[in-house]
């Protein structure tokens, strides 16, 4: 009888024992985390009905458990009904050369987890000290199409966003990626669907922002948010809910331009074969806002370089044509789309010094997407040969689809005459073909030695590291936007802005350089003579704050003949860096950046509409004497915002300086080390 209770003592232990184990299996596949090498930012993954994501600093929760996963053609969603499989840790460090970036060399280390999960598919996690991000993937051999991607990332109705929102009502996924930011509260936000990136400061985390971005965009659509609204006891909840461009079915075209457009789209969003990843999302944490422009997870989380060498890709400064609407003064021709026109062109950019010339819309007959003959007033050989002579090279406008459609023929034709690149202008969608059509394109002109210029285009996702050919990007509401913008339109606060979120994605087509300058209540709306608003120095300090390999002067030759000694010392200031530090700012007001190319420093500050006093140790300098050239607001650019200064000094850094930025105003600070030659 004993034996027999002995026996049943056994049998009740060892079961005990195996539900407690089994238990404790299933709370571990609930809940899993990996955290960022600091410790502070921690990334959670349960798994009950749904996959689960949030994320703390120091313990609190910046992001609420959010579901997240991928619903299938056929109905299976991946995420839902797990359980989670093992999970795999490692560390990942990324120690790489970052050719035309904002600093030539990347290092950044995160941890990561990798969740096996059902159908072929898994989960990675990565906790960086500057962010967290995840994305699927695939082992599957046949085709997968997506349907649609689950992503409602709650913050808090109480938090504020940054929106940029869609500018087509009617078509929100046909636009440019231009518009302006609204700050508002997630309760509050518009109906629409904004395109990212988005910034988001929950209610609680005083000073800590979240923006959320994508890298490694590829065979797949870019991703847009919006605010889905939920009543629950009379209180209303908000949260993200991402969305997507569906996958075209069929296309058709505008008649001007021969620009395509999506006509009719399928039931789903992707579509791939065999294995794969899929876009990183990134939750970029940011506790002051100095450290936005210099977040580097979009470029550190993209595919490395597919092209090879970049040895043939000269980045550098470009005289534009379209701006200006090449509006000359004072030459003994007509100015216009032709062959005299260009060559005055060449011959300012070789006389200050600048790299290229763009040939913008027109040259070639757009009605008919003609791009493969240029119209009868451009002779483009002999520009070339000229261009040549004169140590200037040519860069040609095109759209998009014109040239993914003669794409082979145009590359091969083009770069055999001597054309160094591509401005490549209204894609104006970011579906799942859009954005094949952009790799395709990269990849193809790299073959070329054709370097890009990607202009209505989506917020860089990486791209450029991927295919180092792409130096620069739109996706800005940018300077050609004063040609059309109302009085009403504040573009001070928005140049204040976007370097903080839009900068963090990558470089930034934006196209500055205007020498007509108007201050708040002297600015007027004109086309064909365009104005910016705010003030000279605030254009000149666009080139260092930022991030462009590949920048314009956007204005007419003419204006900066007048004006050579500021013509001169804008054409001088690098577009490659070895170094770039934010030293001041506050998104929406301000901005301080320093950038370094060997010993030289330069620093450009912006301010909105308000004139602020900036006090700048220059402590950033190592040890000595420099000589200092500034460029400042003048004492009358609150009336005329023209009127600049521009002198010499010699400065210490052990010293500080206290520069006046006007209304809309900025300036340009240029340091070069003396050293012992220059005081004999």
């Amino acid at each position: 009888m004993q034996q027999t209770i002995n026996q049943m003592m056994k049998k009740y232990f060892f079961l005990t024992l195996t539900l407690l184990i089994a238990c404790l299996q299933t709370i571990a596949a609930r809940e899993m985390t990996v955290t960022s090498p600091n410790g502070r930012l921690v990334a959670v993954i349960e798994d009950d009905d749904m996959l689960m994501i949030s994320v703390r600093l120091d313990g609190v929760a910046l992001v609420a458990p959010s579901p997240i996963g991928l619903t299938l053609a056929d109905g299976t969603i991946i995420g839902r009904n797990g359980p989670l499989g093992f999970g795999r840790n490692s560390v990942i460090v990324d120690d790489a050369d970052a050719p035309f970036y904002r600093q030539r060399h990347i290092k950044t280390t995160a941890n990561q987890l990798e969740l096996q999960m059902r159908n072929g598919f898994a989960l990675q996690v990565r906790a960086y000290d500057e962010g967290v991000s995840y994305r699927f993937l695939t082992t599957r051999k046949g085709e997968t199409i997506i349907k649609n991607e689950i992503a409602e990332y709650d913050f808090g109705s109480e938090a504020k966003a940054w929106f940029a929102y869609s500018t087509n009502k009617e078509k929100p996924f046909a636009m440019a990626f231009q518009n302006t930011y609204h700050e508002t509260s997630l309760a509050e936000a518009q109906d629409l669907p904004a395109f990212l990136p988005v910034t988001i400061e929950k209610d609680g985390c005083v000073g800590a922002k979240v923006t959320l971005l994508e890298s490694d965009l590829r065979q797949y659509p870019g991703m847009f948010v919006e605010v889905i609204k939920e009543q629950s006891n009379k209180i209303t909840f908000s949260k993200l809910k991402a969305t997507f461009a569906p996958y075209p079915k069929k296309m058709d075209y505008y008649r001007w331009r021969g620009m395509s457009y999506v006509a009719e789209t399928e039931d789903y969003i992707a579509k791939s074969k065999g294995p794969r990843t899929y876009p990183w999302r990134i939750f970029a944490v940011s506790e002051q806002d100095t450290q936005m422009p210099v977040n580097d997870l979009v470029y550190t989380l993209a595919s490395p370089n597919e092209i090879g060498s970049t040895d043939w890709i000269k980045p550098g400064k470009v005289a534009w044509d379209w701006w200006n609407d090449w509006n000359l003064r004072g030459v003994d021709f007509k100015a216009g789309i032709n062959t005299e026109t260009y060559k005055y062109y060449i011959d300012f950019a070789s006389k200050f010094g600048l790299q290229y010339i763009v040939l913008d819309e027109g040259w070639y007959d757009s009605s008919k997407g003609d791009i493969m003959n240029p119209i009868a007033a451009i002779d483009l050989p002999g520009l070339i040969s000229y261009g040549k002579e004169k140590g200037v090279s040519i860069v040609l406008w095109a759209v998009f689809n014109v040239l993914d459609e003669h794409l082979d023929e145009a590359c091969r034709k083009y770069a055999d005459m001597g054309v160094k690149g591509f401005k490549v202008d209204f894609l104006d969608r970011n579906d799942q073909t859009a954005v094949e059509m952009a790799e395709r394109i990269a990849k193809h002109c790299a073959g070329y030695k054709l370097f890009l210029d990607y202009h209505g285009f989506y917020s860089p996702t990486g791209l450029n590291r991927t295919f180092p050919n792409v130096l620069n990007y739109e996706g800005v509401f940018g300077m050609e936007e004063c040609r059309w913008a109302k009085k009403e339109t504040d573009m001070p606060r928005y140049d204040v802005t976007f370097p903080f979120m839009r900068g963090m994605a990558g470089q930034t087509d934006f196209t500055p350089g205007a020498m007509r300058n108007g201050t708040r209540s002297n600015w007027v709306e004109c086309y064909e003579n365009p104005v910016s608003m705010g003030t000279r120095c605030h254009q000149a300090a666009c080139y260092v704050v930022h991030d462009t390999p590949f920048t314009m002067l956007c204005d007419a030759p003419t204006n900066y003949e007048r004006e050579p000694e500021y013509t001169k010392f804008i054409a001088e200031i690098p577009v490659v860096w070895d170094e770039t530090r934010v030293l001041q700012g506050e998104m929406g007001k301000f901005i301080v950046v320093a950038r370094r190319l060997g010993d030289t420093w330069y620093v450009g500050g912006q301010t909105n509409w308000d004139g602020r006093d900036i006090v700048l140790p220059l402590d950033f300098l190592d040890e000595g004497s420099y000589f200092m050239t500034q460029l400042c607001d003048g004492i009358n650019a609150d009336h005329n915002a023209e009127d600049y200064k521009l002198d010499l000094q010699c400065r210490g850094n052990d010293e500080t300086l206290t520069i006046h930025m006007a209304s809309g105003g900025g300036f340009v600070l240029k340091f070069g080390k003396i050293t012992v030659v220059d005081h004999l």
